[in-house]
């Protein structure tokens, strides 16, 4: 059996979900396996899940870079697919320009 025959395609989660799932752990008291069990998730998924919306204590927001949360990394997402949809627009207008500029020659 090749290796690309089976591919296993990892689950999407709305960021509401993700979000709901991090609160069980951060919030309700459950242990990172119970919420992960639960809810039928892989474990290193809730684990990224709730160290994104972990609110960094004092000493770690010194030593460590800013983190975003999950709904920053998905606005963060979602606008550099839009700013690079705006980059091929205007390029795309750049070259009609020229091409109607030596039209009205």
């Amino acid at each position: 059996m090749k290796t690309n025959e089976k591919k296993h395609k990892r689950p999407k989660y709305s960021l509401e979900f993700k979000q709901d799932a991090a609160k069980l752990v951060l919030e309700k008291g459950y242990s990172l396996n119970q919420a992960a069990d639960h809810l039928g998730i892989s474990l290193s998924a809730l684990g990224r899940w709730v160290r994104a919306e972990r609110k960094p204590s004092g000493n770690e927001s010194a030593t460590k870079k800013p983190s975003l949360n999950l709904g920053g990394h998905d606005e963060l997402i979602r606008l550099r697919k839009e700013n690079e949809q705006l980059r091929m627009e205007r390029e795309i207008l750049k070259k009609a320009a020229v091409f109607f500029a030596k039209e009205a020659e």
